[in-house]
């Protein structure tokens, strides 16, 4: 088990995105640890992506995007909570909204958060996960490290994975920007 650093999301988001499937999301609650397997990620980029929080240029909402890789970038969209990670390589912009993890450990307390009784409902999404993982805007501009209670494990855990377009976005790029592990029951629909 080895805790990833800021370094790792000193890359291309889209390489970043890829590489984050399978990976463990760990979640520190009080005496309680919540571990979901990462299995569908969506890179963003700068200006030249219509469907990037970073379109318009740097904004109040946005700054998080230009700054260090590692850190959390929180934003709302219909009342959920979005997920991202800062990801870019020097003097650029970019940003892996983490759609959806599979459930590992403290399932019991991610369905209480949730208020759900199936599992498959329970991090099938990013503001499904969000909720189970109580994740909120506390942690925009945080690192993700054991320190401020969230961070990820890469165990070498290797998936198959496939790619789409991104979900929910009125102008996409022509890449496919979405990923998602091939046959998990937890890849949102």
């Amino acid at each position: 088990m080895v805790i990833i650093k800021s370094e790792f999301f000193r890359r291309n988001p889209k390489v970043v995105a890829i590489d984050l499937l399978g990976k463990i999301l760990v979640r520190k609650i009080d005496d309680k640890t919540l571990e979901g397997m990462i299995v569908e990620t969506e890179a963003y980029f700068g200006q030249d992506d219509p469907a990037s929080r970073a379109f318009h240029g740097k904004k109040n909402y946005n700054k998080e995007m230009w700054e260090e890789p590692g850190k959390i970038f929180i934003y709302n969209v219909h009342n959920n909570w979005m997920f991202n990670i800062v990801a870019h390589e020097d003097n650029k912009v970019g940003a892996v909204l983490i759609r959806a993890v599979h459930p590992l450990n403290g399932i019991e307390e991610m369905m209480k958060n949730r208020r759900v009784k199936d599992i498959r409902e329970l991090t099938s999404g990013p503001g499904k996960l969000t909720k189970a993982f109580k994740i909120d805007k506390s942690f925009n501009g945080k690192f993700l490290s054991p320190e401020n209670s969230i961070y990820i494990e890469d165990k070498g855990i290797k998936v198959e994975f496939d790619s789409s377009h991104r979900i929910g976005v009125r102008k996409d790029l022509k890449e496919k920007l979405r990923f998602f592990v091939v046959n998990d029951e937890f890849v949102s629909r």
